[in-house]
């Protein structure tokens, strides 16, 4: 299991067999990648809510009572292909055949895991994870009236963990979907799921913290927090509010031993329900696209660039000919609001885009050299894009900036780097790890391209840019191909 430092993020579903957890994710690209789905399909006709009234007692038995059948556990199963090999019997035979035999034939085993899912329209349509039924050749729903139904994969989208089940069933309850975004950090939670595979289970909590994100877990990441425990068999469940309310799909969890210790996840019932509603229309999520690099703005970075507070989102790359070059937007520029709501993150932001259709038009607003400036950018379809690149210098190098080793650009590291041979700047051959650069952001196999907004070719430069600058340079980098800001 990969961890994030000593503690592991567990996607909360379970294999019966095991009650073994699903795979724990690393740090996501930024590349973008359409699930296949099955086309088309018309709109579930889901229940909104439309009243603020809470529980009339102190227990949750009532609201429960109508909730708990919109939540199922969903099972599925898929084929995999495992060397079948007998170490000691492979050795003896060895003696007698020389070591000449035959090649391991691969032995097909069923692999079968447990999550949950919930009712979100009367026709069958059934929210739950990815993750849940990723593989699956075989999905089976089983209803809180013990009815066991084969469930079809309408579709799927792996960068937010949501897919999108039906059902042909009669006489089902449909939960009704809450307003995500009117949640507030100490409502209220309620965790509903099968965790392993025991039978349906409710605890509860409060919401902990809202807009989680950069956990490497999705792609796209906007968690509501809960301290409700959430174990393995609750991924794809129903986090509800107390008045019954569908407010989040439950997908995973944070802790040394895998199981729960009061960190969980949910994908916001807005998000899962626009995803959804793609897949219905479209068979797959289409996400806009700005063509940007976001970053955002600590303290330092804010400092360096003659701003008093940290806030918005600095521009560290533009694509060219993307939607944002086009409108107008440059590097350097700070983001301070989208269609007139405050940017607080680039989280926030990547998510926000992601989610418009591409052809709409958005406003922004900038900070510029210490001047607003409102554009229009039109979005475009986002692409799918991956970038790889790694560091090696053997040149001569030398060191202006404390801690840090730079050598001149030279068409081979170039090369190995994945950039142009023509890119300027000098390359970052190591870093002190006791050095205040190691905390900075700054990586070995940079390439530093300016100091202060002050371009630099070859290490001679960027010395005499380092002794204008002072102790607290403000640095651009070319990472992979994409420029970036990075303040000491």
């Amino acid at each position: 299991m990969n961890e994030k430092g000593s503690l592991a993020f567990s996607k909360a579903f379970s294999k019966p067999a095991t009650l073994a957890l699903g795979v724990v994710l690393g740090a996501a690209g930024l590349g973008i990648a359409h699930e296949t789905t099955k086309g088309s399909h018309p709109a579930a006709s889901v229940k909104m809510a439309d009243n603020n009234e809470g529980p009339s007692s102190n227990s949750f038995a009532p609201v429960l009572k109508g909730v708990l059948p919109s939540v199922v556990n969903v099972s599925s199963s898929k084929v995999t292909k495992t060397p079948e090999t007998d170490a000691q019997a492979d050795s003896f035979l060895r003696q007698f055949f020389g070591g000449q035999m035959a090649p391991d034939v691969p032995k097909e085993r069923r692999e079968k895991s447990l999550g949950s899912g919930v009712i979100v329209s009367p026709e069958g349509y059934i929210l739950t994870n990815n993750h849940v039924i990723d593989g699956a050749t075989d999905v089976r729903v089983t209803l809180s009236d013990k009815r066991e139904v084969k469930a079809e994969i309408i579709g799927s989208d792996a960068k937010t963990d949501v897919a999108v089940l039906k059902i042909d069933a009669s006489n089902l309850k449909p939960i009704t979907l809450g307003d995500s975004s009117k949640v507030e950090v100490g409502d209220t939670a309620l965790a509903i799921g099968d965790p392993f595979g025991v039978g349906q289970t409710v605890t509860r909590g409060i919401i902990s913290a809202k807009g989680r994100g950069n956990l490497g877990i999705e792609d796209y990441e906007d968690f509501l927090q809960t301290d409700a425990p959430i174990n393995p068999g609750n991924s794809g469940g129903a986090l509800i509010n107390d008045r019954g309310e569908l407010v989040g799909i439950n997908t995973a969890i944070i802790g040394e031993s895998g199981g729960s210790q009061g960190i969980g996840f949910a994908v916001p019932v807005n998000l899962a329900h626009d995803v959804m509603d793609q897949i219905l229309k479209n068979g797959k999520v289409v996400r806009g696209y700005m063509g940007i690099l976001l970053q955002d703005v600590t303290p330092q970075m804010a400092k360096a660039f003659g701003e008093k507070d940290a806030h918005g989102v600095v521009v560290g790359d533009v694509t060219a000919g993307s939607p944002a070059q086009e409108g107008g937007i440059e590097r350097g520029d700070i983001i301070l609001d989208l269609n007139g709501k405050p940017v607080n993150d680039r989280n926030q932001l990547r998510n926000e885009v992601s989610m418009m259709q591409p052809g709409s038009s958005v406003k922004v607003t900038v900070l510029r050299n210490g001047s607003e400036k409102n554009l229009t950018v039109k979005l475009g379809e986002m692409p799918t894009e991956t970038a790889k690149a790694e560091s090696d210098s053997n040149e001569e190098s030398t060191k202006a900036l404390q801690g840090v080793e730079v050598s001149n650009l030279t068409p081979r590291t170039a090369e190995r780097l994945g950039v142009p041979s023509s890119t300027p700047g000098v390359v970052v051959a190591d870093i002190d790890p006791a050095s205040n650069m190691a905390d900075s952001g700054l990586h070995k196999g940079d390439i530093i391209q300016e100091v202060n907004h002050q371009p630099v070719k070859n290490v001679s430069e960027f010395q005499s840019a380092m002794k204008k600058a002072g102790d607290e340079p403000l640095l651009l980098v070319n990472r992979h191909g994409q420029t970036l800001f990075i303040a000491s």
